[in-house]
């Protein structure tokens, strides 16, 4: 009987002392390698899992779980750290000094934590290149979140209650690829928010309550290849909204209070460029004569055409605009 616990005795051990090896990984995660990628997603997790976590991890993602704090201490055993991912799990704040010793950290999403208020230069001790925020809390977007001439190429701070975007925290990022804004509070953009963005290929600024823009809001983004204006409360749209933007394939406008668009907004479009109209109060008048002609001539070019139909006024009522004649929009009569 002696011998049976020596020999349990023994492959415990030997079990502890592997766990402590290269082959190691932390309770209630799961670890494979190579590449060194340890997920933890167990709701019973409520503490950064330090023992057991193996030095070389490239990637490490903690989510789903109740883990509510983390600091620097926490990373310095996994220098060579790559991505972490923290997303849906109980974060509230984060340690300025949190990526001092991941220096090679190359990605960051903290989706859908409880983050309200972040510290100056959070993000100012790696070469970061993603850094995702969405569905927080956030009320207030800081310009010294960032050191200047960040290399961040993808910013999303979508679904947040963000009322507005400095542009000063816009001019740190001059190597921003993507920026996504979507789902906040934004009534407004500053004139030059924009401006030091020459990367910017992809603009979100969906689910906002916008109701204007300025014609030159986008002058100097001349590579933004996506538009997503959707959702918002846009009445007019201005002429030049597009001049100067070659490369635009696709832009979403469905979902606003748009009733006309000026004469040359969609002119000199690409080929493969792509929109969608829909749900909009378009008034079928003598001012949808832009609209119309170009939606007549191409109809390949908009998503769900059928579906773009008149508002007003009420003979007109829900006809598509692509099949109305020009007597009808009163064209006859100018």
């Amino acid at each position: 009987m002696n011998l049976w616990i020596l020999l349990a005795f023994t492959a415990v051990a030997e079990c502890r002392y592997q766990k402590r090896g290269t082959h190691s990984c932390p309770d209630l995660c799961s670890c494979s390698s190579p590449p060194s990628e340890v997920v933890c997603s167990q709701s019973s997790l409520t503490h950064f899992p330090v023992d057991g976590l193996p030095s070389n991890t490239s990637l490490l993602s903690i989510q789903s779980t109740n883990l509510s704090s983390i600091t620097a201490s926490h990373l310095s055993v996994v220098p060579l750290l790559n991505n972490l991912q923290l997303y849906h799990n109980h974060l509230k704040s984060l340690p300025s000094d949190l990526l001092r010793d991941v220096p090679h950290l190359n990605t960051l999403d903290l989706t859908g934590n409880q983050l309200v208020h972040l510290l100056p230069n959070t993000f100012s001790h790696t070469s970061l290149r993603r850094l995702v925020l969405k569905n927080n809390l956030i009320e207030k977007a800081d310009a010294e979140w960032f050191l200047g001439n960040s290399s961040l190429t993808w910013l999303d701070l979508s679904g947040n209650r963000l009322t507005g975007v400095p542009a000063a925290l816009l001019q740190k990022l001059p190597n921003l690829e993507s920026l996504d804004l979507s789902d906040n509070n934004l009534q407004d953009l500053q004139p030059d928010a924009l401006k030091n963005l020459h990367r910017l290929e992809s603009l979100n600024l969906a689910g906002n309550k916008l109701s204007s823009l300025k014609p030159t809001i986008f002058a100097h983004n001349r590579k933004l290849s996506q538009l997503f204006l959707q959702e918002n409360q846009l009445q007019d749209l201005p002429a030049t909204l597009l001049k100067g933007l070659p490369h635009v394939e696709l832009l979403l406008l469905n979902q606003n209070q748009l009733q006309h668009l000026l004469s040359g907004m969609l002119d000199d479009r690409k080929s493969s460029f792509q929109i969608i109209l829909t749900a909009n109060p378009w008034v079928c008048d003598e001012k949808m004569e832009y609209l119309w002609k170009w939606l007549t001539i191409h109809p390949q070019n908009v998503i769900f055409l059928e579906e773009v139909t008149c508002a007003g006024p009420e003979a007109l009522k829900h006809r598509q605009v692509i099949s109305l004649t020009g007597s009808e929009l009163g064209l006859d009569k100018i």
